[in-house]
């Protein structure tokens, strides 16, 4: 990977244009066998992370806004005080600081792609904690 600009929350933009997940370095947390893969823009964070089945999706919040987007899978999903059942090709929006989590339903991992705007550090500092998984293409 080459070097991207940097925006002045000191976080490097990818300066991919066109991209394979499989070529995306990534991250497991180890405490919850979760996956997760990041490439940072300009201005937001896109994030596609891989649950377990009947993996909790930790109840948390951060000053940030968040859309994401369940690819498969199936969640039982609370943002704020709404809670329901969702599947793939649903999302949900948590404005900053709204509570939102869940945990995963059935037996199918649940994935997701999350996009956090803006862009800064301490999302990357989060991924710094988990152990490396390099690309696999």
């Amino acid at each position: 990977m080459g070097t991207g600009p940097i925006n002045e929350h000191g976080v490097e933009a990818t300066d991919r244009r066109i991209f394979s997940w499989s070529e995306v370095d990534g991250v497991r947390f180890d405490v919850d066998d979760v996956d997760a893969q990041i490439l940072s823009g300009e201005h937001m964070h896109l994030i596609r992370a891989v649950y377990p089945p009947g993996t909790p999706y930790e109840m948390h919040s951060h000053s940030h806004e968040q859309f994401s987007l369940l690819l498969s899978g199936r969640l039982l999903l609370t943002v704020g005080d709404e809670t329901r059942e969702i599947g793939a090709g649903d999302g949900w929006y948590a404005p900053g600081d709204v509570p939102h989590g869940g945990e995963v339903l059935g037996d199918e991992p649940a994935v997701f792609i999350d996009v956090y705007s803006p862009a800064t550090t301490w999302i990357l500092d989060v991924f710094a904690e988990a152990r490396a998984v390099p690309a696999a293409g």
